[in-house]
């Protein structure tokens, strides 16, 4: 049994340890039909994801000889295996992944799993999103992010990333781990100061943790980033948490079902 690891740079994991997949073409070619998550990929889809604008004259044949490499690889991983994870389909190429062999998969999984949880579920979300982004080693596949299937996927996964990291704090805050939770808010809220939900999350730990006015100033920032670079205002709901500290709204200092102003927007 194969995994298959792109939460970072690519990794295949063996029963005997890490295998190398050498050269950039069949590097290209290996992420992109994981990111296609077992769905065919068409040749002419592949080909200019591996060679851009810089396609060879025999295209199909270049195709065919890196696929053909790939399969032998896979199968000198796995020589038990009677049958090709890499395989040709009507509609094109497909990478067989077995559920459990694919970190991305198994990451979105969980986040979609968190989505469906109620606030009761506070505790299990919190603990199941803290694995869950312990799986990141870094950038979606490292410092080899390929052509453009390959950095579509990449910002798709990156989203999820930042999705499951509001849910994680939404439960943590949840539980009334505000003060535990601040150093990552700072952090999450400094790495990308346009996303609202970490503003509205910090704002709430910082005056849950008796800091009013740290809060509001974080507020005024974020209007002014707002305003600076996208020449808008902040968003209702996070106008509403500001008007919600101002008033001292005691849905503010509470936890679990009193929480209502940490629903997402």
């Amino acid at each position: 049994m194969l995994s298959f690891s792109i939460l970072g740079a690519l990794q295949i994991r063996t029963a005997l340890g890490f295998a190398e997949i050498s050269g950039d073409l069949q590097r290209n070619l290996i992420q992109t039909l994981l990111v296609s998550e077992g769905r065919p990929i068409s040749g002419e889809s592949l080909v200019e994801e591996m060679w851009g604008d810089s396609v060879p004259d025999k295209q199909a044949n270049a195709l065919q000889a890196h696929i053909s490499r790939l399969r032998r690889k896979l199968k000198s991983l796995e020589p038990d295996l009677s049958v090709s994870r890499v395989t040709i389909h009507p509609s094109g190429y497909r990478l067989t992944i077995h559920e459990g062999e694919f970190d991305a998969a198994e990451f979105t999984k969980a986040v979609r799993q968190a989505e469906a949880a109620g606030p009761a579920d506070a505790a299990a979300t919190a603990q199941l999103l803290g694995q869950a982004l312990a799986m990141w080693r870094g950038p979606v596949f490292g410092d080899f992010p390929g052509g453009t299937i390959c950095q579509l996927a990449c910002a798709r996964y990156e989203e999820y990333r930042m999705r499951a990291m509001e849910l994680r704090f939404e439960a943590e805050l949840r539980l009334g781990h505000h003060a535990a939770m601040l150093a990552e808010l700072h952090e999450a809220h400094s790495n990308h100061p346009l996303r609202e939900r970490f503003c509205e999350q910090l704002m709430v730990a910082l005056y849950r943790s008796g800091r009013q006015a740290d809060a509001l100033n974080v507020y005024r920032n974020m209007r002014r980033h707002l305003s600076d670079e996208l020449g808008i205002d902040p968003s209702p709901a996070l106008r509403h948490v500001e008007h919600a500290i101002l008033a001292h709204d005691p849905a503010l200092a509470g936890t679990g079902a009193r929480a209502t102003l940490l629903q997402p927007a």
